[in-house]
């Protein structure tokens, strides 16, 4: 399979990208999340630039939350892809958490032109009216939209590039770093690794994706995943090694399941949250983007 499978074209980046106003972005948490934990995490801005804008995509203005830091310079970019809930507060305060370690952070709202997910209340609704009919091109040609707003920013090192993903995002870390060579290392949290069935918007998984990747990828999975099965991840821990991968690797906690960072939901647990925030760092670190 070669790139140009995933690849989408770009327009130019307007002169006038950074002016363009704020965009609206849900607010607060995604409605299915309700009532959130008690052991929420919540990042200030503090001695940071953070908050809503607009990127301009192939089709159209996308919004984007972005946070970097308030010193001058330019800081290593991470793109941060959501989960299936959009880009709600959770990660926005992701974004926050990069930006006070150097980054600019930037999660574009990838569910933009097919429906706000924010006020859905069932996995079900969510997947048969949104998540189904986001095609990977078009992901793929936003998260690129995403790297050339930050670089026309003037505020980004585009070339110490990293992305990290969660659930549906994870998935897509593995997406985009096949597709986008010049990513420095991606960290993939618990997403899918095998397709649970063939979907045309999402032509090849990462167990498909294994021989053509030569980005740098960390997984991240939980033992006790019910939705992303041991077998699953011997699977790619095998595509990888058939194809001679020796820069990519998954950590499994063995007692963690699905969705073990997310501190707005009863599957959160700390000591597996808190290991994976210190290995992406790390691999970060190793790869360059920092």
């Amino acid at each position: 399979m070669s790139e140009s499978v995933l690849r989408g074209v770009l327009p130019q980046p307007d002169i006038n990208l950074r002016d363009l106003v704020a965009a609206l972005l849900p607010q607060g948490f995604a409605k299915i999340v309700q009532p959130i934990a008690a052991t929420v995490i919540t990042t200030d801005d503090k001695g940071l630039v953070a908050g809503e804008v607009k990127i301009r995509t192939r089709d159209g203005i996308v919004p984007a939350y972005r946070a970097l830091p308030e010193k001058n310079g330019r800081h290593p970019l991470v793109l941060v892809v959501q989960e299936i809930f959009g880009v709600h507060e959770h990660i926005k305060d992701v974004c926050r958490r990069l930006a006070k370690l150097g980054y600019f952070a930037i999660a574009v709202e990838l569910y933009y032109r097919q429906g706000d997910v924010s006020k859905m209340t069932d996995n079900q609704e969510i997947f048969a009216k949104v998540v189904n009919h986001v095609p990977d091109s078009q992901v793929m040609s936003d998260l690129d939209a995403a790297v050339v707003y930050a670089e026309s920013t003037g505020k980004a090192d585009t070339s110490k590039l990293g992305i990290t993903g969660f659930c549906w995002g994870g998935r897509i870390t593995w997406t985009y770093c096949v597709h986008n060579p010049k990513v420095k290392a991606g960290v993939a949290w618990y997403g899918r690794l095998v397709a649970p069935q063939k979907a045309p918007l999402q032509p090849a998984y990462p167990v498909e994706l294994a021989p053509y990747l030569k980005v740098p990828v960390r997984g991240l999975y939980g033992g006790q995943d019910a939705s992303i099965p041991m077998e699953h991840v011997e699977q790619m821990r095998a595509a990888l090694k058939a194809a001679g991968n020796t820069t990519a690797e998954i950590i499994v906690y063995p007692d963690a399941p699905h969705a073990f960072y997310a501190d707005y939901r009863p599957s959160y647990r700390k000591e597996a949250a808190a290991d994976g925030w210190q290995k992406m760092q790390e691999w970060f670190r190793k790869y360059g983007v920092a």
